[in-house]
């Protein structure tokens, strides 16, 4: 029973990945330095990864598809295009709630859905809770990222998980009535709106902000950051990035040592710590993240959250959230 060295060019695990980080390549080069597995990195948007895995089927290349937020992941079990894993070390390193009871996929960062508000446009003390955006008070004075958001989208499933449909529609109800401005394209865009005042307060996830403060996006926003105050609700809105092997995978077994070292201590402290985010056991220990108080996640799991995405999408969607 000879141990032969593997031969490191046979040896590889092709990756089609939502996450947009520079830094998800240093954790790629670990990998492959202390598994001699090579990576091979195809990045896009979601929806365009999840649209080409169903257009290339069984010829498909993908090995390992990562993806960010509930609902892509889930909606990616349920088009058939993962397949169930076993591994232990999976199941002992995500924490309930954020694996797929079939063992189709499992997180690996967590990001937070938070408020920035500017304390000059609106009472800071007056909001607690995402349900507050529905006050008359705030009448002209929120700002929203357009309904497409799958993080909007998994706000509003979160929502109707823990206070029902008929209480959601009331509250979307009334935060639409109080948008100030057309929806916006994203989390930075309403972040600057927030500070210029165009509007009193926003919902962004917790790393838009902190990249920014960090000075990620050039020195303007970093001052448009510093106008305004995150507040994070408690308990808040937890969302993550995920990963699961595809279905047709051609390199399984590379694929899972992969997951599995990415979803580890480490490798999901080595994804989250420059992006912002939180790894899957702890919290960020970056000052910048930490000046904006602890967390702590409510009860919601992520499938929960996939499971809802249609019927958040239509109270959206009737709401006139456009």
């Amino acid at each position: 029973n000879l141990n032969i060295p593997v031969n490191s060019t046979q040896r590889e695990v092709k990756v089609y990945s939502g996450r947009h980080y520079n830094t998800d390549r240093e954790v790629y080069k670990r990998f492959a330095k202390e598994t001699g597995i090579k990576v091979r990195l195809i990045e896009a948007a979601g929806i365009s990864l999840i649209e080409r895995l169903k257009r290339e089927g069984n010829n498909s290349q993908a090995d390992l598809i990562l993806l960010v937020d509930a609902a892509r992941i889930t909606n990616a079990a349920k088009a058939g295009l993962l397949q169930s894993i076993n591994s232990t070390s999976l199941e002992n390193d995500v924490p309930d709630g954020l694996k797929d009871p079939q063992k189709n996929w499992y997180a690996l960062t967590r990001r937070v859905r938070v408020m920035v508000v500017n304390p000059k446009v609106v009472d800071v003390n007056k909001i607690k809770d995402y349900t507050d955006l529905a006050d008359p008070s705030l009448k002209g004075k929120v700002c929203l990222r357009n309904r497409k958001s799958p993080y909007n989208q998994s706000l509003v499933a979160n929502q109707i998980v823990n206070k029902g449909e008929m209480e959601t529609k009331a509250w979307l109800s009334g935060m639409i009535s109080n948008v100030s401005k057309p929806f916006f394209p994203g989390d930075i865009s309403i972040i600057r709106a927030v500070s210029k005042r165009k509007c009193g307060v926003g919902i962004v996830n917790h790393y838009y902000v902190a990249r920014m403060l960090a000075g990620v996006n050039g020195r303007r926003d970093t001052l448009y950051a510093k106008k305004v105050s995150v507040l994070t609700p408690k308990p808040a809105h937890v969302n993550i990035s995920a990963g699961g092997i595809a279905k047709y995978a051609n390199n399984t077994s590379e694929a899972i040592k992969l997951l599995e070292f990415l979803a580890s201590p480490k490798g999901s402290k080595g994804l989250a710590a420059p992006t912002f985010e939180h790894p899957l056991k702890e919290v960020n220990q970056n000052e910048i993240v930490k000046s904006f108080g602890e967390f702590k996640p409510d009860k919601v799991t992520i499938k929960d959250l996939g499971d809802n995405n249609s019927l958040a999408i239509k109270l959206m969607k009737d709401a006139g959230w456009n």
